[in-house]
């Protein structure tokens, strides 16, 4: 549950959420990007309320301006590797240049892949599949959900430079994690705890991510022992 939520997401900036499990991280992305239902209260994205868009009209704003990265990659198991890039495009009703799924591929290092299926590939690969499709897709928001978290080092920091690439295409960028070392990548770190966020700092210094955050626990454990 979260309570009394007031965030402001630079445009064009990467923005991390960092915090324990639990903490309501990843409820806010959810709602956020109005995959799970607020309560109260307003959700403005591009100048929209999102809260006062239908569900039908709510998933059509999603698919014009919004693309996803989840742990679990959300992959279609069925198509190749380069027929999942092209398909957020695709249910849209638009169609993405042969030549741009090319190039994304080509950059994340995937390009070999193109004609086999997610199943066949590693963890490490399957989310620059995911990454690929973002970049292809050139959405106007992305939101990422633990993006590196079931990867290993190598891999996740591929994930974290081409996350932290996209805000210098226009792309905002609202990542969800509790490693404070890719916290620190972003341009602002928002601190969360118990539903509540604690602190929003600037990102650059994994220490001072590690330190809020400890800070965060300390409140939230000192709530707990006076309740």
């Amino acid at each position: 549950m979260l309570h009394a939520i007031d965030l402001d997401v630079p445009e064009g900036r990467l923005t991390a959420v960092v915090g324990p499990s639990g903490s309501g991280k990843s409820t806010l992305l959810l709602c956020t990007a109005g995959l799970e239902r607020a309560t109260a209260g307003s959700i403005e994205i591009l100048g929209t309320d999102i809260l006062s868009l239908s569900p039908r009209k709510q998933a059509a704003f999603r698919s014009e301006n919004v693309g996803f990265i989840f742990q679990e990659y959300n992959l279609v198991s069925s198509l190749s590797v380069e027929d999942n890039i092209s398909l957020p495009a695709r249910l849209a009703g638009h169609r993405v240049p042969k030549s741009r799924v090319d190039d994304a591929m080509t950059r994340l290092g995937i390009a070999k892949h193109a004609r086999r299926r997610p199943d066949r590939l590693s963890g490490g690969e399957r989310q620059r599949v995911a990454v690929a499709r973002v970049v292809a897709n050139q959405p106007r928001i992305v939101f990422a959900d633990e993006p590196t978290g079931a990867l290993d080092l190598k891999s996740g920091h591929v994930v974290l430079d081409w996350l932290q690439a996209l805000p210098a295409q226009g792309t905002t960028v609202l990542m969800v994690t509790h490693d404070p070392h890719a916290a620190a990548r972003a341009d602002q770190v928002v601190v969360m705890g118990s539903g509540r966020i604690h602190a929003v700092i600037p990102g650059g210094d994994s220490r001072a991510v590690s330190d809020a955050v400890l800070a965060a626990q300390s409140v939230d454990e000192a709530g707990d022992e006076a309740a």
